[in-house]
């Protein structure tokens, strides 16, 4: 056998070895989050593909896991309602190709992001494999241009992964915290009783959010998608904090950037994102999850903003 036939017979040996120990590690080891945070996305997809009637979806991060009580909105509207709202790190992008699971005539989606000024990528790719690990119906949230970076982090999470399972703390049931697979309802609210845990002391900081070409091309075009397929984008706002009340410069601030919203998406803006102002003692952990209390009172604003929009 010739040299470079010998070299060839070893390059091929390790592809095929390496193949076999990720074949191994894809169908034997994967996942290890199964009781964690993200994993709740299995549940929330199976809902939306299993609904056929028009259904209300909301679409956003964990300020919308954290807030929003989806039983009183599909009581007041007939409807059944699917709270898609899932990790800051995934991406704006990522949670947005959720609206594109099972669209019915009729159908509302709701996008209520904390910020529009992202790059269109994926944020944490770590994260995202720990999501939809070997989960086949969380691959279709992946867009073609996600997939080499998805590669790319593939190895950092193959690494944690390996890490955590040769420590036997892999799939760890989590059922007193928030922050688990279990404490999500049906709807895909985190149910979690959460009183607020928001330092008192703590000064809060007025963040304006900001908004890119990317983010504005890309919903755009997913509204376009909706509309030939009958359903509905609109968005609505998110939990802002203030201590006590917002500082007239920060009215204003808020005020420009609805503005620019309604400039620059052609879907509605439904919120009056003054409306969405809340006391720091209405919010849990962070700047955007809500307590239970603040939950309800956010739930509410979102119908009147819904019954308003379908007065229209």
């Amino acid at each position: 056998m010739t040299t470079s036939r010998k070299l060839l017979s070893i390059l091929i040996f390790k592809l095929l070895f390496l193949a076999s120990i990720l074949l191994l590690f894809f169908f034997s080891i994967m996942p290890q989050n199964e009781h964690m945070y993200n994993a709740a996305l299995i549940e929330k997809v199976k809902r939306l593909e299993t609904i056929d009637d028009p259904k209300i979806v909301l679409i956003g991060n964990s300020n919308a896991a954290f807030g929003f009580e989806s039983q009183m909105i599909e009581e007041k509207f007939g409807m059944p309602v699917t709270n898609m709202g899932m990790h800051a790190a995934l991406g704006n992008a990522f949670h947005e190709e959720m609206a594109k699971i099972n669209v019915t005539p009729g159908d509302i989606y709701i996008v209520c992001h904390t910020d529009y000024g992202d790059e269109d990528e994926i944020g944490d790719g770590v994260l995202a494999w720990s999501t939809i690990e070997n989960h086949a119906e969380l691959w279709q949230l992946l867009r073609a241009k996600d997939i080499l970076p998805m590669l790319r982090s593939y190895p950092a999470y193959l690494n944690k992964s390996l890490d955590t399972w040769s420590r036997n703390k892999g799939n760890r049931y989590y059922r007193e915290s928030p922050y688990s697979r279990e404490s999500f309802n049906i709807y895909g609210d985190v149910e979690y009783d959460r009183n607020c845990k928001w330092k008192q002391n703590e000064s809060v900081e007025e963040v304006i959010p900001t908004i890119s070409n990317a983010c504005e091309n890309r919903l755009n075009s997913l509204n376009s998608y909706l509309e030939k397929k009958g359903a509905k984008l609109v968005i609505a706002g998110y939990p802002i904090i203030v201590d006590g009340e917002a500082s007239e410069e920060f009215n204003a601030q808020i005020e420009e950037f609805e503005k620019e919203l309604e400039k620059r998406f052609d879907c509605e803006v439904i919120s009056d994102y003054r409306d969405y102002f809340y006391d720091k003692s209405f919010f849990y952990d962070t700047a955007y999850h809500l307590t239970n209390e603040g939950a309800a009172v956010r739930t509410e604003q979102l119908i009147r903003d819904l019954e308003n929009y379908f007065s229209k």
